[in-house]
C-alpha cells in the first residue's frame, strides 16, 4: 500500500505571511475560532500546522483567495521527509527532464501517482547521465509516488519562471533558511572574477563549488567541472549548472585536495579556475599530501591551506590558462608563505593581487584580496612587475551599487591594461605595477596598500578648500535649525516663617495664613505652558497593525530585480542605500515616501522616514518597515516616538549578546491626527538638524585628515 503524500505545514508566523496579517491575529484565530485547523506538529511553544487544512480554513473566511504557487512548492519542499536539500534535488532532477525531454515529462505527468514515479526513474537517471555523466553526485534517481504532487507543482512554477527560474527560486529559499550553513559568493564578485578570467574561455574548474556562483558566472564555457567536499552543495551545485546553458556539466563529491576528481595532467586541463576555498584550514592534508607533484612552488606550510589551493589550481592549467582566486589578506603577508610567494612570482605565475573592500564577500568583516595567476608557459618571458590594485576606498560604506559597479571598473581596467602591455598607468593610491625586485624581499609582502604611493592629500589643496567651503555652509545651516529648548521654570521662593499664632494654621503662598480658597485666589491664572498636560492613553505598533492603521513588514534584502538595499548602517548613518541585492524570485517590497523603517538589533533607538531620495530601495535585513495609513498616523510622529529612549528600553529583550527590539511593543500616545501633525513638525525639523550635524562631522574629519597628510607629505605648507 503506498504511503500517502505528507502534507507541507507551515507555522502561525508563515500563515500570517499568506493572510497579510500580524502573527497576533492568527493567535487571536485560534482562540475565537473553534473550527480552526489544530496543530499537527511543532512544538507546544511553536506549533505547526497542516497547510491544506489551513488555506481551506482561510478561503472560507474569506482571508484568503489563494496560496501563491511559490508558496506552495517551497512548502512541499520544506516538509520533504528527506529535507530541504533532497527535495531541491529531486526537483532539479524533475526539472532538468523537463527542459531537456518535454515529452517524456508530460507522458509521465499524464498517469497516476503510482505510475508516474515508476515511469521518472528510469527518465531521470537517462537525462541525468546525459547532461552531468555516469560518475554525477547525485546517485540513481527512485523518487516516490508521495513526492509526485510537488514535482507537479514544480513544474507548474516552471512554467511560470522557466526551468532554471523555478530552481533558483528553489535554492534561494533554501539558502536564505539556513544563513549559518552556507556562504556562498556574492554574484557580483563572481561577475568580477569570471571577468578578470578573460573572455574565450571554454573549459572552467571550480574545486571548491559552493552551489556553484562562480561557475556560473562565466560566459560561453562548453565544459564545467565542479568538485566540493560536501554531497549536498556538489548535487545541487551540478544540477544548477545543468540548467542555467548547454554546457557539459562534470561534478563530484570528495575534497579536492586529498581526492583530486580532475586529476592533471591529461584531458582535465582547462583554461581558467574560479574559486572560494575555505580559510585557515589546517587539516587539509599538510601530512599526508608532502610529496604530492601539485606542490611545484613549494611544499604549503601547515597554517598555509591557501596557498595549497593556488598550487592546486596552477596543476589545473593549460599552459597560459588563468586561475582566479578569492583569498584572506593574511596569505598575502604570512611570513610561513614567503618562500612560496617568492617562487611564484619569480616564475611568472602571480599576475595581480587586488584588495576589495570588506563586506564584499564572506567572511564580510575583513577586506578580502583577488589573486589573479597564470600558468607559465617555459618559453615565455617572465613578467617584470606584479600589478597591484587596492580597490578599499572605491566602495566605500554608504556608496552601495556605485561603489561596486566603481570597484569593478577599477579592477577589470587596470587588469586589461597590465595585460596589453605589461605595465598600467599609476594611479596614487589605487594601482601600480611594482617591480619584481621590490617585492622580493626578506618579508615578499604583497599586500596591495603598502606597496602603492598615497593620494594626494584630500584630492588637492583645490579639494581642501572646497570641503573647508562645505563645512562653513553646513556649520551655519545647523547653528540655524538648532533647535529651541523651553525656559526653565523659576524657583519657587522660601516661605517666610509663620506668623505667632499661625502654627496650627497652614501658611499662604505669600506666608500668611490663608484657607485653601485662599490661596487659589491668591495665585493668579494658571500659565498653561507651565502646567503639566494630562498624558494621553498610549497604544502600541502591534496594537495599530491589528487596527489596519499600520503595515509591518520584516526586511530581508533579497528579491528580484536590482533594487537597491537599505541596511541597517544606512539607516543609523543617514545615508543613502549601500546594500546589493541578493537574488531570490520574490518580487520585493520597495520602500516609498513616508514609510518608517526601524533597526531591531543593537539598541540604538532610531528610527527614519524614508524620504524621495531614499524611495525604491529594499529594506535590509535586521530592518521592520512600517507604511502608516496616512488618514490615522503622520509618519513624523510614529517615527519621533519610536526613538524615545524609555520606549526602546521597554521593547527591548537582552536573550542574546545584543540587545534586540520588539517593534511590536513600541508605544505612542492617541491623539487626533492634527495634534500629531504638531508633534511632527517638531520631529522633523529635530532630523534635519540631526543631519546638518552628521554632515558636518563628516566633513570636519575629512578635512583634518586632509591636512593631516597634506602636513605630512609635503602638499600643504605648515604657513
Amino acid at each position: 500500500m503506498p504511503e500517502p503524500t505528507p502534507a507541507p505545514e507551515v507555522t502561525a508566523a508563515e500563515i500570517a505571511r499568506l493572510a497579510r496579517v500580524g502573527r497576533a491575529a492568527v493567535s487571536n484565530w485560534r482562540r475565537r475560532h473553534a473550527d480552526f485547523p489544530p496543530p499537527v506538529g511543532g512544538t507546544e511553544t511553536s506549533p505547526s500546522f497542516a497547510l491544506p487544512a489551513v488555506t481551506d480554513w482561510l478561503r472560507v473566511q474569506g482571508k484568503l483567495a489563494e496560496v501563491p504557487l511559490r508558496e506552495r512548492v517551497w512548502r512541499y519542499a520544506a516538509a520533504h521527509p528527506g529535507g530541504s536539500v533532497a527535495a531541491l534535488v529531486t526537483a532539479g532532477s524533475a526539472l532538468l527532464l523537463v527542459r531537456e525531454r518535454p515529452r517524456e515529462w508530460l507522458e509521465a505527468a499524464a498517469v497516476s501517482d503510482e505510475r508516474m514515479a515508476a515511469l521518472l526513474g528510469p527518465a531521470l537517471d537517462r537525462v541525468l547521465t546525459l547532461r552531468l555523466g555516469p560518475a554525477h553526485p547525485l546517485g540513481a534517481a527512485a523518487p516516490q509516488a508521495a513526492a509526485m504532487p510537488f514535482l507537479r507543482a514544480t513544474a507548474e512554477l516552471a512554467a511560470e519562471l522557466g526551468t532554471r527560474g523555478a530552481f533558483e527560486f528553489l535554492l534561494g529559499r533554501h539558502l536564505e533558511a539556513n544563513p549559518r550553513q552556507y556562504a556562498p559568493t556574492p554574484d557580483r564578485v563572481a561577475t568580477l572574477m569570471a571577468a578578470l578570467a578573460g573572455p574565450g574561455v571554454q573549459a572552467v574548474l571550480d574545486p571548491a563549488c559552493g552551489a556553484g556562483t562562480l561557475l556560473r558566472a562565466v560566459p560561453g564555457a562548453t565544459v564545467r567541472y565542479a568538485q566540493d567536499s560536501s554531497p549536498e552543495l556538489a548535487s545541487l551545485a551540478a544540477l544548477r549548472l545543468a540548467l542555467h546553458a548547454d554546457a557539459q556539466v562534470r561534478a563530484a563529491a570528495a575534497d579536492s585536495l586529498r581526492a583530486d576528481a580532475f586529476p592533471p595532467p591529461g584531458a582535465e586541463r582547462v583554461d581558467a579556475v574560479l574559486c572560494h576555498p575555505p580559510f585557515n584550514e589546517r587539516n587539509w592534508g599538510h601530512g599526508e599530501l608532502a610529496y604530492d607533484p601539485r606542490w611545484e612552488y613549494g611544499l604549503p606550510a601547515r597554517a598555509e591551506s591557501e596557498l595549497a589551493w593556488v598550487q592546486h589550481a596552477l596543476a589545473h592549467l593549460r599552459e597560459g590558462g588563468t586561475a582566479v582566486l578569492l583569498m584572506p589578506p593574511a596569505a598575502a603577508a604570512r611570513r610561513s608563505g614567503r618562500r612560496i610567494r617568492a617562487d611564484l612570482l619569480r616564475r611568472g605565475a602571480l599576475r595581480a593581487v587586488v584588495a576589495l573592500p570588506a563586506g564584499a564577500a564572506p567572511p564580510y568583516g575583513i577586506p578580502l584580496h583577488l589573486w589573479v595567476l597564470r600558468r607559465p608557459a617555459p618559453q615565455a618571458a617572465p613578467a617584470s612587475g606584479l600589478l597591484l590594485v587596492d580597490a578599499a576606498a572605491l566602495g566605500a560604506e554608504g556608496q552601495g551599487r556605485a561603489g561596486w559597479a566603481a570597484v569593478h571598473g577599477a579592477v577589470e581596467e587596470a587588469w586589461t591594461a597590465y595585460e596589453r602591455g605589461g605595465a598600467a598607468p599609476d594611479v596614487p593610491g589605487v594601482r601600480r605595477v611594482v617591480p619584481l625586485v621590490d617585492l622580493l624581499d626578506d618579508d615578499v609582502d604583497l599586500t596591495p596598500a603598502r606597496h602603492l604611493p598615497p593620494p594626494a592629500a584630500g584630492g588637492g589643496v583645490a579639494e581642501l578648500a572646497a570641503v573647508r567651503d562645505r563645512l562653513d555652509a553646513t556649520l551655519t545651516r545647523a547653528a540655524r535649525l538648532t533647535p529651541q529648548t523651553p525656559a526653565p521654570a523659576p524657583a519657587p521662593a522660601p516661605a517666610p516663617a509663620p506668623a505667632a499664632g499661625s502654627a496650627d494654621r497652614p501658611a499662604g503662598p505669600s506666608g500668611s495664613a490663608a484657607s485653601p480658597a485662599d490661596s487659589a485666589d491668591s495665585a493668579g491664572p494658571t500659565d498653561p505652558a507651565a502646567a503639566p498636560r494630562p498624558r494621553p492613553a498610549p497604544t502600541t505598533v502591534g496594537e495599530l497593525v491589528r487596527a489596519g492603521a499600520l503595515l509591518l513588514h520584516a526586511g530581508t534584502g533579497s528579491g528580484a530585480g536590482r533594487a537597491p538595499v537599505l541596511t541597517e548602517y544606512d539607516v543609523s548613518a543617514g545615508t543613502g542605500p549601500s546594500g546589493i541585492l541578493a537574488a531570490a524570485a520574490d518580487e520585493p517590497l520597495l520602500t516609498e515616501p513616508g514609510d518608517v523603517v526601524v533597526p531591531v538589533t543593537g539598541g540604538a533607538g532610531t528610527a527614519r522616514v524614508i524620504d524621495a531620495a531614499t524611495a525604491g530601495a529594499v529594506p535590509g535585513r535586521g530592518l521592520q518597515l512600517l507604511r502608516a495609513d496616512p488618514a490615522a498616523l503622520d509618519p513624523w510622529f510614529l517615527a519621533g516616538f519610536l526613538r524615545a529612549t524609555a520606549n526602546n528600553r521597554r521593547a527591548s529583550s537582552h536573550a542574546f549578546s545584543t540587545a534586540r527590539l520588539d517593534v511590536r511593543r513600541l508605544e505612542l500616545p492617541r491623539l487626533p491626527l492634527a495634534e500629531q501633525e504638531v508633534y511632527g513638525a517638531r520631529f522633523r525639523a529635530l532630523a534635519e538638524f540631526e543631519d546638518a550635524l552628521r554632515l558636518a562631522a563628516r566633513l570636519g574629519e575629512q578635512l583634518v585628515q586632509g591636512l593631516y597628510d597634506g602636513l605630512s607629505d609635503g602638499t600643504v605648507r605648515p604657513e
